[in-house]
């Protein structure tokens, strides 16, 4: 019984510190967070793709660190996967902006305050730990997301803007024309 009780007790001190470690990455590293999120609301299926790219290429090293029976190899391998999910963790913060925004933007704010991130915060930490769907689908393609946007955000590379003459000229509509023989 007392397995029970240190599982949950773990999960529930990692549902408490989830949403002030997101705040506190919001706070701390602001750019790097504002850029994940953008990313995350312009191109989201290439933060995916590009999270899926970085986990496979760290996925690699960690199993095979892990694997190994040394136990530094296995404490390396722990510290390296540990410090693939913390910087993950900045792509969640750029969710989490991503919705604040949506948030603030419903109750015509004009920008998000720290009232808004931390409730975009819990929910995103609420929808993952819902049964089954959160579990199976909402945590693992949050996790790519994010290490794709965090990645992203770190290395600078922001979604190309579109200026307002694209904008302004729509895209040609292409028409059959029957053939006359």
């Amino acid at each position: 019984m007392a397995d029970v009780y240190a599982i949950f007790g773990t999960l529930l001190a990692l549902g408490i510190v989830f949403p002030g470690m997101l705040t506190a990455w919001w706070l701390l590293f602001p750019n790097v967070v504002d850029r994940a999120s953008q990313r995350v609301v312009a191109t989201p299926w290439r933060s995916f793709g590009l999270g899926g790219l970085m986990s496979v290429l760290l996925a690699v090293p960690i199993v095979v660190l892990l694997a190994l029976p040394f136990s530094l190899a296995k404490f390396v391998g722990a510290i390296l996967l540990l410090s693939a999910l913390t910087f993950a963790s900045l792509g969640a913060a750029g969710i989490a902006g991503a919705m604040a925004r949506q948030w603030s933007a419903r109750v015509q704010l004009e920008t998000p305050g720290a009232g808004h991130f931390v409730r975009a915060a819990v929910a995103l930490e609420l929808a993952a730990a819902f049964p089954l769907l959160g579990w199976l689908l909402i945590i693992p393609v949050t996790i790519l997301v994010s290490l794709g946007a965090a990645t992203f955000g770190a290395l600078g590379w922001q979604p190309k803007v579109k200026t307002s003459d694209e904008q302004a000229t729509p895209d040609p509509v292409l028409i059959h024309e029957p053939q006359s023989a």
